[in-house]
């Protein structure tokens, strides 16, 4: 069977050997539950206190300001639904035209309940301007919502800025982290944001755990009823296992995410230069700067995406068309279409810790047999 060249990272990272490692006791012998008083489950008490704490150092917050979740999605609805309903006097919310879907589908389902939202555009770059967020706010904004990085193209979105219109006319900010943290520096305080949504997933943790953060003194609703986990917001026995798993991901990417993100950039430039060189006619989406160090997404004019992708997967290169959330949509992505991109073959190549470069040479050659054969 043919080496699979992995190059959907963005889509969802492998598990690090380390993590799998400290989150398998918590299967086996320290299963008991988190809430139970006698010993087994003090232990686990502490295992997700720990992670906690990992995690609140790796974005500069506080342990108490982390709520875990379901995943990122999970994390994206709670900070919509959560503090737009936790603000009464509130009905309206900022977000761009370039939001995962799940922030779009979960502003929709929130206008469908008699909220008003202005999807902002962005310009070719895919970036958003913090003027064009300030012109869309109004009195009775609660929220605006912008991601870190988009998942797609990569391009950072300049957050801070955004953040401080946001507040001057009084509302909260959110950001969607989920392809941002443990990839680039993440700091709440710098960023000056009073919601954060992170995954595991996409660090070399475990699938099925996210995380939110909630700045002290933010106001919102319950995400589940039940039993008085996550401070009696969400309730639901917490995932020890994936919990640990997400604190160990996080704790190592952040170790070394500076030599790391060097390394990968690097890589992601060879892809990028070899790519553009051999096919002159292929346009790089994003910001060629301000972007994760990971990514590259390309168009090929004249080319048909579905077929691309098919012909690639064949030759042992697993690429994606963008958003893994998306994947067998008939229609080309919103982002690409918000940043109007001529038509063609798009393909987001997302680099990640086990990829090098002779798997990047390899991944181009495969990339020419299919263009030219």
């Amino acid at each position: 069977m043919k080496k699979i060249i992995y190059l959907d990272n963005a889509a969802t990272t492998k598990v690090a050997p380390e993590v799998v490692e400290a989150m398998l006791p918590y299967f086996t012998e320290h299963a008991a539950n988190a809430n139970a008083l006698y010993a087994e489950g003090r232990r686990a008490r502490a295992a997700i206190d720990a992670a906690r704490r990992q995690i609140a150092d790796a974005i500069h917050a506080k342990p108490a300001e982390i709520y875990f979740t379901g995943s990122g999605s999970e994390a994206d609805n709670w900070a919509l639904f959560g503090a737009m309903r936790a603000m009464a006097e509130k009905s309206h919310i900022v977000t761009t035209q370039v939001e995962h879907h799940t922030i779009l589908n979960a502003c929709a389902a929130l206008e469908k309940l008699g909220y008003e939202v202005s999807y902002v555009p962005v310009d070719r770059q895919g970036c958003v301007n913090p003027e064009a967020i300030e012109n869309a706010v109004r009195p009775e904004t609660g929220m605006v919502s912008v991601m870190l990085a988009n998942n797609e193209v990569g391009t950072i979105q300049p957050i801070s800025e955004i953040a401080k219109v946001a507040h001057m006319h009084g509302a909260l900010m959110h950001t969607d982290a989920v392809q941002a943290v443990g990839h680039i520096p993440v700091d709440v305080e710098a960023l000056d944001v009073d919601l954060l949504s992170l995954s595991a997933h996409k660090f070399y943790g475990p699938k099925g755990i996210g995380a939110l953060y909630i700045r002290n003194g933010v106001k919102m609703t319950n995400l589940i009823y039940g039993g008085e986990q996550e401070r009696g917001l969400r309730a639901g026995t917490e995932n020890t296992p994936a919990i640990v798993g997400m604190g160990k991901a996080l704790s190592l990417s952040c170790a070394e995410l500076e030599q790391t993100a060097e390394r990968i950039r690097a890589l992601r430039n060879l892809l990028e230069g070899e790519i553009t060189r051999r096919f002159p006619n292929a346009i790089v989406n994003g910001d060629r700067e301000n972007r994760l160090p990971g990514t590259l997404h390309v168009t090929f004019p004249g080319e048909d995406t579905s077929m691309l992708l098919m012909r690639l997967d064949m030759e042992g290169i697993a690429v994606s068309a963008g958003s893994a959330c998306a994947a067998g949509a008939r229609e080309r992505s919103h982002v690409i279409r918000a940043m109007h991109v001529p038509e063609g073959a798009d393909v987001r190549f997302s680099l990640g810790n086990e990829n090098d470069e002779t798997q990047i040479r390899q991944a181009v050659d495969a990339l020419c047999r299919v263009m030219n054969g």
